[in-house]
């Protein structure tokens, strides 16, 4: 159904971003460092994780060729805005963990143009529920899980960790509660670069050192996710941020969390704030600034602050996976 709050040209240019960033997703293949994160990973595509299959209700696994024991596992949810792009265009996290010795659920899910929130959240929620039941197939294991994800995958991730922590009124919700208290909440949690709090475009909208262009592609994006917050009386599960800089104490402990941003993000400013209200916790919280790099900069995966940011993540899940 078409959101009444987007004009035809803002719809046609988030086809034209979409086209174009896939398009650059697909040429980054090719790269020298690309082609060689490739050896030595299996992948196994499209798998259903929702009854009735739908594309948007599928994800990838990816293996690495030699694994001795069952092997920890990163539950990867792509960014683009919740409703751009997709697992596929987000290849390079899936080898890229896998490399390193993870196993890697990475999902596809409702995106906004197609359903706005809660739509991806209880996607999200569901391939969750498929990851602890069915990684030991894949040589995974349940006991050691990662979530991440970066920009609205960032989001996504929190929502995930939040539903883990706090029980929340959702019935949907319900399901992710019960999980954690059989085997445990995440291990770790890596929301990079994330757009944490959809309800309150205006943050941005009203910053004037912003180019006018990209104002409005961060309205578009709030408002086709959540075009009317005031038919929730929670919006938790759309706003993690604010959630956690209310100071509300979990009746579970969070997991450890680390975040990569890059001084050049357009939308930053929710990085610098998650690292404010992570003191609000008990528990290992950091994020970590890349200077110079933009926005979802670490997928570009040849570059010197992308590669920094892998190795961080990495020496950060070695301490605490």
């Amino acid at each position: 159904m078409p959101n009444p709050t987007i004009t035809r040209k803002q719809a046609a240019v988030t086809q034209a971003i979409s086209a174009t960033l896939t398009s650059l997703s697909y040429a980054g293949k090719l790269h020298p460092v690309s082609r060689s994160w490739h050896v030595g990973v299996e992948r196994y595509s499209g798998i259903p994780y929702k009854d009735g299959f739908r594309r948007q209700h599928t994800l990838d696994v990816y293996c690495p060729e030699r694994r001795d024991g069952p092997l920890p596992v990163v539950f990867y949810i792509h960014g683009g805005g919740f409703g751009l792009l997709s697992k596929d265009t987000h290849w390079m996290f899936g080898y890229g963990f896998a490399r390193q010795g993870y196993l890697v659920v990475s999902i596809d899910y409702t995106l906004s143009g197609e359903a706005p929130f809660p739509a991806a959240v209880q996607d999200t929620f569901a391939a969750w529920r498929w990851a602890h039941d069915n990684v030991v197939r894949y040589g995974g294991d349940p006991n050691r899980m990662v979530i991440a994800g970066e920009s609205a995958g960032a989001n996504l991730s929190l929502a995930l960790t939040v539903a883990q922590c706090w029980e929340r009124p959702e019935p949907w919700a319900k399901d992710v509660w019960d999980l954690a208290g059989e085997r445990g909440v995440a291990k770790a949690v890596l929301p990079a670069c994330g757009m944490l709090e959809v309800s309150n475009p205006e943050r941005y909208l009203k910053n004037e050192k912003l180019p006018m262009w990209m104002r409005d592609r961060i309205a578009v994006v709030c408002r086709r996710y959540l075009p009317d917050p005031g038919a929730f009386e929670d919006l938790g599960l759309a706003d993690p941020l604010a959630l956690l800089e209310s100071g509300s104490q979990p009746e579970r402990p969070l997991p450890p969390i680390f975040s990569a941003c890059g001084t050049r993000d357009v939308v930053k400013d929710d990085s610098r704030r998650l690292a404010e209200a992570l003191k609000n916790y008990d528990t290992p919280g950091e994020v970590a600034w890349y200077r110079g790099g933009i926005h979802a900069f670490h997928a570009f995966i040849w570059t010197k602050n992308a590669r920094a940011a892998w190795d961080d993540q990495l020496r950060f899940l070695d301490k605490h996976v």
